[in-house]
């Protein structure tokens, strides 16, 4: 089975996969965040290394579902490769980060690229407005992501809202963390484990 979750810069998305890898005995596939050689780059100059950056990303993901499509294990994965591709890179496009060439031919490559994929059993995405984003964002310290702003927050959580608002390549699960905190309060993560269960008992009924 194949879980991924969705969700903004600063949503929660690591933090879950992590527990919810535990809890369910799961192989989680982490983003390479701290491995990537572009992402402070990017921050610094988005239109000198937006196509770089997302190549980059589009290519980890890619071979994360490689991964997955040979594993026997059940995985969670942190972000898809629909969100490379309907998210960040559209995003970076329509804000003339990146050039027209560029993107049509990173679209060109993640087209040839998608048809070798399968789609998430469940795609759990976590919404989150500006101000959790920012707060999460802050606690967790990265100097790079200091530079982030709230403008490029707000464009990429409109992007998510459109997307996931015409999802339908498998089974949705939408969860509002603005009000919870599922790592200090216990009861936060059981809501979210309590409807993770029903949508599996939907999947296996």
């Amino acid at each position: 089975m194949h879980v991924a979750i969705a969700g903004n810069i600063g949503s929660g998305k690591t933090t879950l996969a992590k527990m919810l890898g535990k809890n369910y005995g799961w192989q989680v596939e982490l983003e390479s965040v701290d491995d990537n050689p572009y992402l402070k780059d990017f921050y610094e100059d988005m239109p000198r290394w937006s196509f770089h950056l997302q190549v980059y990303f589009l290519n980890s993901r890619f071979n994360q579902l490689k991964n997955i499509s040979k594993s026997a294990k059940d995985t969670i994965q942190d972000r898809t490769i629909y969100e490379d591709c309907y998210i960040f890179a559209a995003n970076l496009y329509q804000s003339g980060h990146i050039s027209e060439r560029d993107y049509q031919n990173y679209r060109a490559l993640f087209d040839s690229m998608i048809v070798h994929t399968q789609a998430p059993d469940l795609l759990i995405y976590l919404r989150a407005d500006i101000s959790k984003l920012v707060a999460n964002i802050q606690q967790r310290g990265r100097d790079y992501e200091e530079l982030i702003r709230l403008e490029y927050l707000k464009n990429l959580n409109n992007h998510y809202e459109e997307w996931v608002g015409q999802y339908d390549l498998g089974k949705l699960l939408v969860i509002d963390v603005n009000e919870l905190d599922f790592v200090q309060r216990v009861e936060d993560y059981a809501h979210i484990i309590e409807n993770i269960n029903l949508e599996f008992n939907g999947l296996f009924s």
